[in-house]
């Protein structure tokens, strides 16, 4: 099995969500895009290990951060990772072949890949050291720009280089934003099981909701201006799949307010429908939900 097809199979069981998507793009692109969710992916399954502290997490990204700024070829990120399988054992197949991953772009955009995935662990490190200590709004964006926002714009730069598909860059900004921010409200009460809490001090679920609609309205702007080619088809899922999940969390929320009994209205029933298809509530990481 060539490193492509062995990357969509890994795709596809990793998310079903953005292997659709990723898997409909057209060569070299669909080569880009696939290398940069799995580096993205690998980091993210060590941010979320159950089974490491926080020392251990720190120390793994930053190896993977530093071997990323250190490579200069295919050759040398071979080299690099040599032996980074055996530094955890409780590591996922998606973080031991990360080297792997990064080789799988296309060369003239490779290294935009290596600078966001190193850029990202680090921060994911940091935020490990401090335990993802949220105390503000701004604290927030920091974490959602780190994680997420940083996505957006290094998709933007994939569109320009593919085929110089333009973007407005705050609007990637908020698309990675928005999604990470439904991912927080989709996950926080196993998050504060663990001992992370992502809301600012003060926050409710209306005012994470009312974070993520602001976002996902640069979503919204920033998607209604692709052209009709691949970065659209590509955005236009997870973006859906978005503002359906928010519609659900939010449907919850008020029925847990109004104190009545759950039940699945017709409208609720069919985002239901659509985001079980698509595989929504598969296990995501940041963003690449």
């Amino acid at each position: 099995m060539n490193v492509c097809k062995d990357a969509l199979e890994i795709l596809k069981e990793t998310s079903r969500t953005f292997y659709i998507p990723i898997n409909r793009l057209p060569p070299r692109l669909k080569e880009a895009v696939a290398s940069a969710y799995l580096c993205m992916r690998a980091i993210d399954e060590i941010e979320d290990h159950p089974g490491l502290d926080n020392f251990t997490k720190a120390r793994l990204l930053r190896t993977i951060s530093t071997n990323l700024q250190a490579a200069v070829d295919s050759f040398t990120l071979d080299q690099l990772f040599v032996g980074f399988s055996r530094q955890d054992s409780q590591l996922a197949e998606v973080t031991v072949r990360v080297g792997e991953w990064a080789r799988l772009a296309p060369e003239t955009i490779a290294p935009r890949i290596w600078d966001a995935t190193a850029a990202m662990a680090d921060r994911m490190a940091y935020w490990a050291e401090h335990n993802w200590e949220i105390y503000t709004e701004a604290d927030l964006d920091r974490y959602t720009f780190g994680v997420a926002g940083a996505v957006g714009l290094l998709l933007s730069d994939l569109w320009a280089w593919y085929d110089d598909t333009q973007t407005n860059r705050l609007h990637a900004i908020g698309f990675g934003r928005g999604l990470q921010a439904v991912n927080i409200l989709r996950n926080y009460k196993e998050d504060r099981v663990r001992g992370v809490d992502f809301f600012p001090n003060g926050w409710t679920e209306n005012d994470m909701q009312t974070y993520a609609r602001r976002n996902l309205a640069l979503a919204d702007a920033y998607t209604k201006a692709l052209p009709n080619g691949p970065a659209l088809g590509f955005c236009q899922i997870p973006l859906t799949l978005a503002h359906a999940t928010l519609d659900v969390l939010e449907y919850a929320l008020r029925a847990r307010i109004r104190k009545y009994k759950f039940s699945l209205c017709p409208t609720l029933r069919e985002l239901l429908r659509r985001m079980c298809l698509c595989g929504e509530f598969s296990s995501c990481p940041n963003l690449f939900a």
